[in-house]
């Protein structure tokens, strides 16, 4: 049977700015306009905090796990088809403002309705409620009513049906990041994994100087040290997906309060995770354990450790080719980065790696993300007893770290490690000088007569091979095999 509507009286004036509603705990008086209801004005007034809202993503998620429990709630026939399509409606309106950030008129304009800040109660049931509310008001001007007026769509007993902030926020938060993950990161990730493959192979011929310690080492090719680039790249994409996977299998919804599945019907869960599955073409299930699913979010902190990984692979890569472009005339200079912008405003012709730079500080940022999501699971802060209590905070900084490295990724192929070009002449032409090819002499000569070698070449200012054809220690035809640079860089004696 339906439930009973509630009709709370609403005072609205057309001439006049402001409206005013009654909900539980007495009078609010809010915007004319807005969509939102009494709970999310109370919100905007306690937590003045960050003036950072909750984000476009996060919100979109939710409004499609309240269509997911909608469509449910029919099919178990909790609710009349009257009320189904009028949420349906509404959650589609949201849903469509919010798809993809393609137009930022139309998502600011949607976004003005969901104002609470990133610091509010952190259960998140502010911002549950703020997304009830809009639905059962968009409801309302659909059938003819006031705004505010809870009919023929009452938020709790109709949006909110079946469901908890304690079930609704965490899901929302690993809807929206799994679906970022895998429409954002994975093809970033893929994206940047082909580009640098593409340079391992175009450079493979070309024989340089390893470093280790920043010291000089014993040579490898430019396609060499490019395919240990690609080759993170590559493993950043299963991160990416394992992290999007984590977020996916273990969904809250149905346990509602504490993982019991009070007030809700038992295929609640699986069903509504069938329909999100439908909706966004990922692959979402029930968490097989609400008490663990509701009470934690380890889900969230493995996805974050896997994020924190990426940023470290990409931090590697950018701080590498930043030393490999160093100069032009006193660094390394084996690349040539692209120029993309003047580097200083009082050196002139100063051209600056800022696009690496760029990639290194997103690495930072998601480093700090990963410190704030960890503590805001930890046990005794955000993880007490059947609830974690930091979820809007974890959910800000998750969502930001999958952007984050989605954009920066994307402008680092296009905007450096396309324009890439080797400075050929310095990059093969350091191999020679190095001392420590006396290394593949070895074998032929011992470690202690290599060590002398490279220490008497280094006093005189000579090759290693320009020493050891002075002092007769090999005949030149061997010496010729064992300093072939080409063949230092495989394995063999």
């Amino acid at each position: 049977m339906p439930v009973p509507v509630t009709v709370t009286p609403v005072v609205q004036n057309p001439t006049s700015r402001t409206r005013t509603e009654h909900d539980s705990m007495g009078e609010m008086t809010m915007p004319q306009n807005v969509l939102y209801g009494a709970s999310t004005q109370r919100a905007v007034l306690n937590f003045p905090i960050s003036e950072r809202a909750v984000s476009p993503q996060l919100i979109r998620a939710f409004v499609l796990l309240k269509r997911a429990c909608a469509a449910t709630n029919l099919e178990l026939k909790k609710l009349d088809q009257h009320r189904f399509d009028l949420i349906h409606r509404a959650c589609e309106e949201i849903a469509a403002a919010l798809a993809d950030g393609s137009d930022p008129g139309a998502v600011a304009s949607m976004m003005q309705h969901f104002p609470i800040d990133i610091f509010q109660t952190g259960s998140g049931t502010s911002t549950n409620m703020n997304v009830n509310e809009v639905i059962a008001n968009l409801a309302a001007k659909y059938a003819g009513k006031p705004i505010g007026a809870k009919d023929p769509v009452h938020p709790n007993d109709h949006v909110n049906m079946g469901q908890s902030s304690n079930d609704t926020f965490p899901t929302a938060m690993q809807v929206a990041a799994a679906v970022a993950i895998t429409n954002q990161l994975i093809g970033a990730m893929e994206n940047l994994a082909r580009a640098l493959e593409a340079k391992a192979r175009k450079w493979d011929d070309i024989v340089k100087i390893g470093r280790t310690h920043l010291m000089d080492a014993t040579p490898i090719r430019l396609g060499q040290e490019f395919s240990g680039f690609a080759a993170q790249a590559g493993y950043c994409v299963k991160r990416a997906q394992r992290a999007m996977v984590r977020l996916a299998e273990n969904l809250p919804i149905g346990g509602t309060a504490v993982g019991t599945g009070i007030n809700t019907h038992a295929r609640f869960g699986r069903l509504v995770a069938a329909k999100l599955t439908e909706a966004t073409g990922v692959n979402f299930a029930e968490a097989l354990n609400h008490f663990e699913a509701q009470a934690t979010r380890d889900c969230v902190v493995e996805a974050s450790g896997e994020l924190k990984t990426i940023a470290i692979s990409l931090s590697k890569i950018a701080n590498d080719i930043r030393w490999l472009g160093s100069g032009p005339r006193c660094g390394l200079y084996e690349l040539a980065l692209p120029a993309t912008q003047p580097g200083s405003s009082i050196m002139p012709g100063k051209v600056n790696p800022v696009i690496c730079e760029s990639v290194m500080q997103v690495a930072c940022q998601v480093v700090g993300n990963d410190a704030a999501i960890t503590m805001g699971a930890a046990g005794g802060i955000g993880s007490l007893l059947q609830l974690n209590v930091a979820m809007p905070m974890m959910a800000a900084n998750l969502l930001d770290s999958i952007m984050l490295l989605a954009n920066v990724s994307n402008v680092f192929v296009d905007r450096c490690i396309h324009g890439l070009e080797v400075n050929r002449a310095i990059a093969t032409g350091m191999v020679e000088k190095s001392l420590m090819t006396c290394t593949s002499l070895v074998p032929q000569i011992g470690y202690d007569e290599a060590a002398k070698v490279a220490k008497g070449a280094f006093e005189t200012g000579q090759t290693v091979r320009e020493y050891v054809l002075e002092h007769g220690l090999v005949d030149p035809k061997r010496l010729d095999q064992l300093l072939d640079a080409k063949s230092m860089t495989e394995p063999g004696v």
